[in-house]
């Protein structure tokens, strides 16, 4: 029989559930998955057990199971929590791998605990290679069932790359401040493309972002990221400027208030990504209307106005 540590279950088997199952088979972990449209074939071909349902999926997995959950948080999390929790059995671990809000898995262990089911939050990131191909994860959970799926997890992880961050909850707070953490860098970054691309001179800002990446300070994934995407995209006129996100950063602003912790940085990500959907731009009219009101500053662009602002400073930065 397959040991019980080397076996897991996945519910949702999308980019990221799907290829960590695809990872997983590789190094020979027995996987069984359920998804509601039918697993893709290439994983079958490679050693999926397919379960029809979730009750098809406790049977084909050995006692204390562990059945991963990579599915979109919100609602269909609780429903999926609660209905595998009627089928499983004391002692299995239930493993919510998307992006949960903290204080949700906090609760949903409470409830779960009361069954006899363990409920670990795990943020995952590394993207959709990673999971692919070695991911990052920070679990939160209790030491038990830890011990269950720690193992599992570091065979997934890239080197270095798996942390049991603290008790429940803990895991899916250290991902919402990855992802805080990352909303400060991709705005860094893309404020420093913006000024090398507004040189006075024309600069090869594709070959200054590959020698960005090369021994500097900044250099990261993210650079990595920015200079292939330039390339191919011959720069970022072509690029429309609306970004979306799923708002789990708004979350971490939120918290911070209550924690009275100051995150300027993230915080104004935030409120930069926000200002990237505003096609409208109301509040540039207001701002225009009060200050044509108390300083009679003009409507639009007024070559005069552009003149002061670029020849009012003296020294410093070297304009034309």
């Amino acid at each position: 029989m397959t040991e019980p540590m080397n076996e897991y279950g996945v519910v949702g088997l999308g980019l990221m559930g799907g290829n960590l199952a695809r990872q997983a088979l590789e190094k020979g972990i027995r996987v069984v998955g359920h998804t509601l449209e039918g697993a893709p074939p290439d994983m079958v071909e490679a050693g999926l057990v397919e379960a029809s349902s979730l009750k098809d999926l406790k049977e084909k997995l050995a006692a204390p199971r562990a059945v991963f959950l990579y599915v979109p948080a919100g609602p269909v999390v609780d429903e999926l929590l609660d209905n595998l929790a009627e089928e499983l059995d004391e002692g299995d671990v239930l493993v919510d791998g998307g992006n949960s809000y903290w204080g949700d898995s906090i609760r949903r262990h409470e409830r779960l605990k009361e069954e006899g089911v363990q409920l670990v939050d795990l943020g995952t990131s590394g993207g959709f290679d990673g999971a692919r191909h070695g991911a990052c994860f920070m679990a939160g959970g209790e030491p038990d069932a830890m011990a269950r799926v720690g193992p599992i997890l570091e065979e997934l992880a890239v080197e270095g790359g798996y942390v049991h961050a603290g008790p429940p909850g803990s895991g899916h707070f250290t991902k919402l401040v990855h992802n805080g953490i990352e909303f400060g860098m991709l705005q860094a970054i893309g404020e420093g493309v913006d000024l090398l691309e507004r040189y006075r001179d024309d600069l090869d800002v594709a070959e200054v972002l590959r020698c960005y990446r090369h021994g500097s300070v900044i250099r990261s994934w993210l650079m990595d990221l920015m200079e292939a995407a330039y390339r191919e995209n011959g720069g970022t006129d072509e690029i429309p400027a609306y970004v979306e996100d799923t708002g789990e950063v708004n979350w971490l602003v939120d918290d911070a208030l209550h924690m009275e912790v100051s995150i300027p940085v993230i915080s104004q990500s935030v409120m930069q990504l926000f200002a990237s959907r505003d096609s409208e731009k109301n509040w540039a009219r207001a701002v225009a209307m009060m200050r044509h009101g108390f300083g009679g500053h003009p409507y639009g662009s007024d070559e005069a106005v552009v003149r002061e602002r670029r020849e009012g400073r003296i020294g410093g930065f070297l304009s034309e």
